[in-house]
């Protein structure tokens, strides 16, 4: 494997946190302000790009920042998985900015200097943990995304908001520092490195002697430090979270939190433990069992939600566990399902979360049951809504379908029959939760508090939302997208 001695992974994290400070200085002068957001986004998207190449040709990029103490280095490498991860986030955060500076002005939002740096900030953190090359690395970047957040969470500062943040906190720092700290302090111990490793740190560890009681307990130590991942019963914080400004809510869902909960998921059961480890102790199947759970019982909860968001967060949980039970598997099918679900999902979530946003900006409605016949007065809206629900739903031709047939390609390959039933039966719940939204808004008669007429969201807030449902369609016809990075981190189930 070549490696390439690069400082761009430095820079992709950089520019975001240098916005912000140049969000900060020209928070007098909203126009500035907002140029500093959209450059930054671009900037680094264009970092992320010019990685691509390196990548696809079977290269990593390393740097190492500062040599802490031995094994306990803080250091990036880019790899295949990261890379994908990045790129997703880092495209998801400019379309996010320009429906963030329409939702914020259209809502006339108070505190947009800080709401504005705490974004910049959360993506700054996001290609850390990208990009990182070790457990202590990601765990720092990891703590980071948190209370970069937090802030964005109260944004409101009402009592809800308060209450919602407190639980934030409480559920991921409180996690991470009870579970996560400890079991990378333990994998230090027993390896004498925290590096990422194709085939897994204790490989060697349990040759020599570690029993597989505590690769067993480490290895649930760390599923229960990574709350950001959704698994019952550490998914409260995430429909509380709610509470949040609509884009806020896309950036939890779909940017950065989640998608970096699953992320950590993916590189503890790849790079920590390694496939044939996690076979040996059954560590994996037990996941896998335990995760199904979450997809199915949080299905069930969306369907009783109300409120717009809350059934979108619900369905949150839900999607997050596709990806832990599909990289749990330990099948190389399920393995490039789980890494092609994080952006499918992605790019569908953000959808149905802007399409909520600008429901509630046009016309203030918070609640399905008040959006009766809503596609006579959002023709353009609802039809944008349909695309990205069909999508999680799995129906062809959108990307939704690509990610679920690898997953349940996987899961037979596993010889995991009952976790192919669960994905089938999470799709007809899925169904249940979003084809009923898809009826109230077509067929039945318009409510009586909305006038006829068409009123729209703002233009800014429509073209991000037709951008995401675009991309639905873009990585179902041109999956290379997708499986190109899937393909090399799957071939060895790992890439170091």
């Amino acid at each position: 494997m070549e490696v390439i001695h690069s400082t761009a992974p430095l820079y992709a994290m950089l520019v975001s946190l240098g916005a912000v400070f140049a969000i900060y200085f020209s928070g007098k002068t909203p126009n500035l302000r907002e140029f500093w957001t959209i450059a930054a986004a671009f900037i680094k998207f264009g970092i992320v790009l010019y990685m691509v190449p390196a990548i696809l040709q079977g290269k990593e990029i390393e740097l190492t920042l500062i040599e802490a103490y031995p094994g306990l280095d803080i250091m990036f490498r880019v790899d295949s998985l990261g890379l994908f991860f990045a790129l997703m986030a880092s495209s998801l955060w400019i379309i996010t900015s320009f429906y963030s500076i329409s939702y914020v002005r259209a809502m006339k939002e108070h505190a947009q200097t800080r709401y504005f740096m705490c974004f910049a900030g959360s993506l700054s953190a996001t290609m850390g943990a990208a990009f990182a090359g070790n457990l202590f690395t990601m765990y720092i970047f990891y703590e980071m995304l948190t209370l970069f957040t937090y802030p964005l969470i109260l944004h409101e500062e009402t009592s809800e908001a308060f209450r919602g943040a407190k639980i934030y906190l409480t559920y991921l720092l409180g996690t991470s520092i009870a579970f996560l700290l400890p079991a990378v302090l333990i994998t230090y111990f027993v390896t004498g490195t925290t590096d990422f490793t194709a085939g897994g740190l204790f490989v060697e560890a349990m040759s020599g002697g570690t029993s597989a009681g505590l690769l067993g307990f480490t290895f649930f130590l760390f599923i229960a430090g990574t709350a950001k991942a959704g698994i019952m019963p550490f998914h409260s914080w995430l429909p509380n979270a709610m509470v949040a400004p609509t884009p806020v809510s896309s950036l939890l869902h779909a940017v950065a939190v989640v998608k970096m909960g699953v992320f950590v998921v993916l590189r503890i059961v790849l790079f920590v433990f390694g496939v044939d480890l996690l076979k040996d102790i059954g560590a994996g199947t037990v996941l896998a069992y335990f995760a199904s759970i979450t997809i199915i019982v949080s299905s069930i909860i969306a369907m009783r939600q109300d409120n717009i968001k809350a059934r979108l967060a619900y369905s949150t949980v839900s999607q997050l566990s596709y990806i832990v039970v599909g990289v749990s598997l330990l099948s190389t099918s399920a393995v490039k399902g789980s890494i092609m679900h994080m952006m499918v999902h992605g790019f569908s979530k953000i959808t149905l979360f802007f399409w909520a946003g600008a429901v509630y900006v046009a016309l203030g409605k918070k609640y399905i049951s008040q959006i009766n016949g809503i596609a006579k007065k959002m023709p353009i809206s609802m039809a944008i809504f349909t695309i990205g629900a069909l999508s999680l739903i799995g129906i062809p031709p959108m990307a939704g379908f690509i990610s679920k047939f690898y997953l349940m390609k996987g899961a037979v390959e596993a010889d995991m029959l009952p976790i192919a039933f669960v994905y089938a039966g999470s799709s007809f719940l899925n169904a249940c939760y979003f084809l009923p939204i898809i009826y109230i808004a077509y067929f039945k008669p318009l409510s009586e508090d909305l006038k006829p007429g068409y009123k729209e969201a703002p233009v800014m807030m429509l073209v991000s939302m037709m951008i995401t449902s675009f991309m639905v369609f873009v990585l179902f016809f041109f999956p290379k997208i997708l499986t190109s990075f899937a393909d090399i981190v799957a071939a060895g189930m790992g890439g170091y």
